[in-house]
């Protein structure tokens, strides 16, 4: 498909009875139709009124669900460009699968920078208010 074409969009199914928030729902549909890449790389989605108008939720419902795509570098938003998806069809299939090693905290701490050690704060009481063990 070519960069600036426009894909068919894939029904939403939206409940507004169910527990998950409308937002979640049609950022999961979404997601889910660009990693199946029903949405290809490039792909431009409707705007968020016009999208809001199908399954008759607010546009700021579909706002949110943009947003958070846009977030998760699934969809990226240009103002006079319209919306698209972002990802490109060699980077999907790491995106569908989920982490295989477990989370480390403090490897996390160390490549964001921050210090490992820190100073115990007390009140004028001589309370701890803040101990780095």
């Amino acid at each position: 498909m070519k960069r600036g074409a426009n894909a068919r969009m894939p029904a939403l199914g939206i409940n507004p009875q169910s527990a998950c928030p409308l937002y979640r729902q049609i950022y999961h549909q979404l997601q889910q139709a660009i990693v199946e890449q029903k949405l290809p790389a490039g792909a431009r989605l409707p705007s968020t009124r016009a999208l809001a108008r199908a399954p008759g939720v607010s546009r700021n419902t579909v706002l949110n669900a943009y947003e958070t795509l846009v977030a998760d570098a699934l969809l990226a938003a240009r103002r006079g460009s319209g919306t698209r998806v972002s990802v490109p069809s060699d980077q999907i299939r790491p995106l569908a699968t989920p982490m295989r090693r477990p989370f480390d905290l403090w490897a996390a701490l160390r490549e964001a920078r921050f210090p490992m050690t820190s100073a115990s704060l007390r009140d004028a009481d001589g309370n701890p208010l803040y101990v780095h063990r």
